[in-house]
């Protein structure tokens, strides 16, 4: 027996813990692979850990200021002007993993079993608006491309998927991807500005 193979059976499985966040007025889905631990989280929803780069940039592209979705009195994200904005631009999100273990039980894509992916030509006919996805994370990129029959594009690019979709593929927001937070924020606007957001 390999003694490096971890024993998958005795790896709790993890439920995805939020449903699809979905504007009525959505025209682009981002998507990453899964939350980190619950020990991580700041906030109840998307990207909870403080030390992931996806809300400063978000708040940098649509505000000007990194900092604009986080209270830094009390450390934690804004959750009420962090959905006013992606209701107000019609910004979907949701995970790739619905199903996943935890083969080293840290928050690492590398290290993530998906169990089951999300159901994601369902998800898009609730989104009849929504010509763009957008994926944020490299095993998030491979799932996308599995399900829709595409390949996965170099970063900060994209390909044409079916049904008219456009299916980026967009630098990790994790501080392990070795990007500064201002060049991550330059290639997510040509993401939403080629989606119309800006």
């Amino acid at each position: 027996m390999d003694t490096h193979t971890p024993d998958t059976e005795n790896i709790p499985i993890e439920h995805h813990p939020w449903p699809p966040f979905i504007p009525e007025n959505a025209k682009i889905l981002i998507m990453g692979t899964f939350p980190p631990p619950r020990s991580r989280w700041s906030m109840d929803f998307y990207y909870p850990n403080r030390t992931n780069d996806f809300w400063y940039m978000m708040g940098l592209i649509f505000r000007g200021d990194k900092f604009a979705l986080y209270n830094r009195e009390t450390g934690t994200f804004d959750l009420e002007a962090i959905k006013t904005l992606l209701l107000e631009k019609g910004i979907a999100l949701s995970d790739t993993g619905r199903e996943v273990r935890r083969l080293r039980g840290n928050a690492s894509d590398k290290f993530l079993e998906i169990l089951r992916p999300v159901p994601l030509n369902e998800l898009l006919l609730k989104m009849p608006e929504c010509k763009t996805i957008a994926t944020t994370g490299e095993k998030a990129s491979g799932i996308v491309a599995a399900i829709t029959g595409t390949f996965v594009p170099r970063m900060g690019t994209s390909v044409k998927g079916p049904h008219g979709l456009t299916i980026w593929r967009m630098p990790s927001t994790s501080r392990a991807y070795p990007m500064p937070l201002v060049k991550k924020a330059e290639v997510y606007k040509t993401l939403f500005e080629s989606a119309g957001l800006i």
